[in-house]
């Protein structure tokens, strides 16, 4: 294994998204292997890489992580990105949480057929401005600090970058009623190792086209149709 962690997935967002993201936060360049055929899939299997026959899998200090909360709590530990104690990791953790479940209705929408994903996209927007975006604009507003917890830059606050940039994607002026969301969209953008992960030419992945669901299907096998939530 080589000095940097190495991904393996397909040159796209689905699970990996989150992983790129919270290495590009903390500053930490990162190889990939990017999923292009069944054999490529078939080969890892065999060799005993996917401990639960299933990506992401990360190559990370001698190590072959899969799960995805698995390897982000790895790199948020490891990378102070996790809080300076146990009631901050908790509340992290629940942010994090929040911010995970609001992501799993955009997950599979580019696996929708065109009606279901323009009834998919109605329910992002509503779940997004009812339910997750309220609270994040209110712990901001109690606390009037710049960060989500402990005034410190942590993995909820990537998180949450995260989240409202694709949200964003589905509804551009999604943000109109929350000004501290709004705020805090700009202060952590502007953060360097941030900026530089927004920039052109980063390792950060568009929104997914029909090659990247095709590329999927073909090597997963998913022959079945996905159905909006």
């Amino acid at each position: 294994m080589s000095g940097k962690p190495k991904l393996y997935y397909f040159d796209g967002r689905g699970k990996m998204e989150s992983i790129r993201w919270l290495l590009a936060a903390a500053g930490v360049e990162f190889e990939e292997e990017f999923l292009e055929t069944r054999e490529q899939y078939e080969k890892l299997l065999q060799g005993g890489s996917l401990l639960f026959q299933q990506v992401p899998m990360v190559e990370i200090d001698g190590m072959r992580m899969v799960q995805t909360r698995a390897i982000l709590n790895y790199i948020a530990a490891k990378y102070n990105l996790y809080g300076k104690d146990l009631k901050e990791r908790a509340l992290i953790d629940m942010y994090v949480g929040g911010t995970d479940d609001l992501m799993g209705f955009i997950l599979m929408f580019p696996f929708l057929s065109a009606e279901d994903k323009e009834k998919q996209r109605t329910i992002i927007v509503q779940k997004a401005t009812s339910r997750y975006f309220p609270v994040y604009e209110k712990v901001l507003k109690d606390h009037g600090q710049d960060f989500l917890v402990g005034n410190n830059f942590s993995w909820a606050d990537v998180h949450l970058l995260e989240a409202i940039l694709m949200v964003e994607e589905k509804k551009p002026d999604v943000l109109s009623g929350f000004p501290q969301l709004q705020a805090f969209k700009a202060r952590i953008s502007s953060i360097p190792t941030i900026k530089k992960f927004l920039e052109p030419g980063s390792q950060r992945k568009p929104v997914p086209d029909d090659k990247y669901v095709e590329t999927v299907r073909r090597v997963l096998c998913m022959y079945y149709d996905i159905k909006a939530n």
